[in-house]
């Protein structure tokens, strides 16, 4: 089999590192890859949000599985174009991926669904939301700030007094900065600890995979910025059979069905 792993980051350093080790894997690409990529198969000099070449180059390099690592990609929808061409592809559909794309199309869908998630507000006009923080009573913070569509993981602020979550209003629909969003989410604030919960679904049934936790703070202790993610691990002790099995039952096959309709 020759797989090719779409993405530059650490996620598909791992994904080529580990199917590397298939006993089926004869070659291993990634594009556009990184130095570790390059050290576990061979990197291609295609950007991952280049659908067309990334397809072209498949097909005429005959290979057999294509997997897709970044949300931006899922977003131009790599994987639309693959299967139009009859290549396979493992990866959501650009319509699919807008559980990630936008975070207000997703809390519709949880809410349409019936699957749990925080309270929010989302706001276009950076005005309006700014009216809304002010409403709010000082006991009704923290509250968490998010920027719509992708941040690369960064696009989250949670914050602990009204001026911060003014100011991250303001940051994230400020109309001269690069890469400004359209629509900001104001969330309730959730406390308690993080896990990140996974699984592989074929669009009827979901597997889940082993639960992990992410540090996504920028400096020791938990603190600082929000980053794309600063490490993980699993197994998590918290998340036992139990865990699984009530996030599989509330969460996972909700969506998948909600997914499907």
């Amino acid at each position: 089999m020759k797989a090719l792993i779409i993405g530059s980051g650490g996620r598909e350093h791992a994904l080529a590192w580990k199917l590397g080790q298939s006993p089926a894997a004869r070659a291993v690409f990634t594009a556009p890859g990184n130095f570790g990529t390059n050290l576990v198969g061979s990197n291609v000099h295609i950007p991952a949000t280049e659908p067309d070449a990334l397809a072209e180059w498949a097909e005429q390099n005959q290979i057999d599985l294509t997997v897709v690592g970044p949300e931006s990609a899922l977003a131009c929808g790599v994987v639309d174009t693959f299967s139009a061409r009859g290549l396979p592809v493992f990866g959501p559909t650009r319509a699919a991926a807008q559980l990630e794309t936008s975070k207000s199309w997703a809390k519709a869908f949880m809410q349409r669904h019936g699957i749990p998630t925080a309270p929010h507000r989302d706001f276009e006009i950076a005005d309006d939301a700014v009216s809304y923080l002010e409403g709010l009573a000082a006991s009704d913070y923290p509250v968490v700030v998010k920027a719509d569509g992708l941040a690369s993981g960064k696009g989250v602020t949670v914050a602990p007094d009204r001026e911060t979550a003014i100011g991250a209003v303001r940051d994230v629909l400020a109309p001269v900065r690069r890469g400004a969003q359209s629509r900001v989410l104001v969330e309730g604030f959730l406390e308690g600890y993080e896990v990140s919960f996974m699984a592989i679904c074929d669009g009827k049934m979901a597997v889940p995979l082993a639960p992990s936790r992410d540090y996504k703070r920028a400096r020791d202790g938990n603190t600082g910025p929000m980053t794309g993610g600063m490490g993980a691990y699993t197994p998590v002790a918290t998340a036992d059979d139990a865990f699984v099995e009530e996030v599989m039952r509330t969460i996972v096959r909700p969506t998948v069905e909600g997914m499907a309709t």
